[in-house]
């Protein structure tokens, strides 16, 4: 998705470094170790991204960490993005056929900030006819790279139809709180 926008392969690396973990703090070393790319490529891009606001630095000690800056203006559109192509966002887009005839498939608002979830909230929301074990292994995939538990729940259409129509009250709260919508039409699913 980036690369249909940025011409720079090293911004690119470094947004998606960022969009994976986006709570978390990185120093220039560990920014090259994780996008392969040379120092003085990393820090230009470093610079361009605090500049433009994206990114925001702070020093500790002798070094200098950079994080995604939650004041620029485009943070939750770039945490949006970023859940769609990077991790399980783009191996369910990836694998669609695999995974069943799905008509949508939902993440949390909460999920998506990475912000800590309630005993009983779900982060991923997926509604068609689902191939379970092939979901299952892309959460499973999911839940190692994160290093925390991913609370899904899948149904079929009809299922979804008739709960909806009866204001059954966990879908009733799915409709009513913050979600960023992977497939399917947001529009549709609300009427």
């Amino acid at each position: 998705m980036f690369s249909d926008l940025i011409t720079s392969q090293s911004r690119i690396k470094l947004l998606n470094v960022f969009l994976a973990f986006p709570l978390e703090m990185y120093h220039v070393r560990e920014l090259v170790r994780r996008t392969g790319d040379e120092i003085n490529a990393v820090r230009r891009e470093l610079s361009f991204l605090e500049k433009k606001g994206i990114l925001e630095k702070e020093p500790r000690a002798n070094r200098i960490y950079y994080s995604l800056s939650k004041t620029y203006q485009f943070y939750y559109d770039l945490l949006e993005i970023g859940v769609k192509t990077i991790g399980l966002g783009a191996n369910i887009l990836k694998n669609k056929v695999k995974l069943g005839k799905i008509k949508y498939v939902m993440f949390s608002g909460r999920f998506v900030r990475r912000m800590e979830k309630k005993q009983d909230q779900i982060d991923l929301v997926v509604v068609g006819t689902v191939v379970l074990p092939e979901l299952s292994l892309l959460i499973r995939n999911e839940e190692t790279r994160l290093g925390t538990e991913i609370n899904y729940t899948a149904m079929s259409e009809e299922e979804f139809i008739f709960r909806k129509k009866k204001r059954d009250p966990f879908i009733s709260s799915l409709l009513a709180g913050s979600r960023v919508m992977l497939m399917g039409d947001e529009e549709q699913l609300l009427s």
